[in-house]
């Protein structure tokens, strides 16, 4: 289940579900039913649950799990937050099944209860929590009794993941048929706790009139674009991948990317240095191969052996008009294209000269890897100071980003986003905090730059790229410096081969 539905497409998979003959009731029961299981699996202790219900559909859910707890001999009080009257449709129906008494969901209900059940207004809310509303979630936030949230914490953006206004925190959140992108996207994350995901009933198939084009970053998005190496193969089957290194007072950025499209599975690999630092690269490889090439025009003499089909630049490269001149030559050519880092900032004055070298490029692909910094130097526009404060999603950032440059863009973070010019967007989970440290980024590029040289296409390649980074991560847990990723990634295959491969 790797489809990340927005609220409006979810709409669509519910629409279409009962306009194919399934009442709404009967998908509302059936989100109740899966609340109650994970109420069962998650906080069996809890006797005393609170309900609170919104004014819509996700009250709805709300009153059905209410009834079933208390069927199973929980102590439940239910406190709708607006009129009852008022409830419509589906919700009215699951409303008066209850049976129960009602209460009125302000902040003095809140407490004296071991499980709250945020079903307030779940991941369709279109403004900002305030006033009352806002009062009674700060309420639950302080209150020190396990919230589970229905769909999402009320107040985060199922689209976006920002939290508008006040919003839950939540010990876990469970959903129904497929999950959203804010409960991959921070701060939406990190407000949900585990989320579990429900079968209520929706058919798969209605994703083919979706279509959808959000994607989480897990192993099915793109594993059958990835070749493990054959017996009857050979290192020149796997390509050959050329990082671009910096001077030899920085050259340990453009090392560690080497090292990692090695350990990414490239045949071959040759770090392109300048003839100051020959000396000091090939002091500290092995493996790798050192090349002497001198300016743009060296690299590109360097380049124009057709066999050596990747490369990465930006890593330790340096600023200034040498490093355009150094990425044109790397543009220019039928090869795959890895930038980042200085690759990126040279062309902070003219992102046009960037993108119109790229529009030009004959090659396989062109991944670019920034960071927000970096993004917003090339994308001004599309940048932000404070995401938390951001209007556009970042899936739709970097998909505007993608458009534009004509490249497949990394926007990393907590929750890198890796998006396609066609559209598509994958949003990653697999990084833990420790991974936030010097030089992972560097190392990142070169696992991209080994993936590509290995023929994969440019988004899935980034895809798996951004995957593994995080679990090679996971992998060496805390104290991990960015020398501890290239050789965590073996464990990290071996966790992708299936048995014979």
């Amino acid at each position: 289940m790797i489809e990340l539905l927005t609220p409006e497409e979810m709409g669509r998979a519910d629409a279409a579900t009962i306009a194919a003959g399934t009442p709404g009731i009967t998908l509302m029961e059936a989100a109740g039913k899966a609340i109650a299981e994970t109420v069962r699996d998650r906080f069996a202790d809890a006797r005393r649950v609170l309900v609170l219900a919104g004014p819509g559909n996700n009250g709805g859910d709300g009153y059905v799990v209410a009834r079933l707890l208390a069927g199973r001999g929980c102590a439940v009080a239910l406190c709708q937050f607006g009129d009852p009257a008022k409830l419509k449709g589906d919700a009215r129906l699951a409303a008066e099944a209850w049976g129960g008494d009602i209460g009125a969901a302000t902040p003095a209900c809140v407490p004296g209860h071991d499980l709250i059940i945020d079903a307030l207004f779940g991941a369709g809310l279109a403004r900002p929590v305030t006033g009352a509303a806002a009062d009674l979630i700060e309420a639950v936030n302080a209150d020190p009794a396990s919230v589970l949230a229905v769909d999402l914490p009320s107040g985060v953006s199922g689209e976006t993941g920002l939290a508008q206004g006040a919003a839950i925190r939540a010990d876990a959140t469970v959903t129904f048929f497929r999950r959203k992108p804010g409960h991959l996207l921070y701060p939406g994350r990190g407000l949900c706790g585990p989320v579990d995901v429900h079968d209520i009933g929706i058919p798969s198939g209605v994703l083919g009139d979706i279509a959808p084009k959000t994607f989480a970053n897990e192993p099915a998005l793109w594993r059958d674009h990835w070749h493990p190496p054959v017996v009857e193969g050979h290192k020149y089957a796997r390509g050959h991948a050329v990082v671009v290194s910096g001077p030899a007072s920085a050259t340990g950025a453009a090392r560690l990317a080497a090292m990692a499209a090695l350990r990414a599975g490239a045949g071959l690999v040759s770090l392109a240095s300048p003839p100051g630092a020959v000396l000091v690269n090939a002091a500290h490889l092995t493996a790798v191969m050192v090349k002497s090439c001198r300016g743009a025009e060296g690299l590109s003499e360097l380049l124009s052996d057709t066999r050596l089909n990747a490369v990465a630049i930006g890593p330790g490269v340096g600023i200034g008009p040498e490093t355009c001149d150094l990425v044109a030559a790397c543009l220019d050519g039928d090869r795959s294209v890895v930038l980042d880092a200085d690759a990126l900032t040279a062309y902070q004055n003219e992102p046009q000269g960037l993108f119109g070298a790229i529009a030009a490029h004959s090659g396989a692909g062109v991944v670019m890897t920034p960071h927000e910094g970096e993004f917003s130097r090339l994308f001004p526009d599309l940048g932000v100071a404070n995401p938390e404060t951001a209007v556009v999603s970042k899936p739709d950032r970097a998909r505007q980003a993608a458009a534009r440059s004509g490249a497949v863009v990394v926007l990393k973070g907590p929750d890198t986003v890796i998006a396609a010019p066609d559209g598509r967007a994958a949003i990653n989970a697999s990084a833990p905090p420790w991974l936030a440290t010097a030089g992972a980024g560097d190392v990142l590029t070169g696992i991209v730059a080994g993936l590509l040289a290995q023929k994969m296409p440019a988004f899935e390649a980034a895809a798996m790229a951004v995957w593994m980074h995080g679990k090679a991560a996971a992998c060496f847990g805390p104290g991990m410096i960015a020398e501890d990723l290239a050789p965590a990634l073996p464990a990290v295959f071996a966790d992708l081969l299936e048995p014979g491969d």
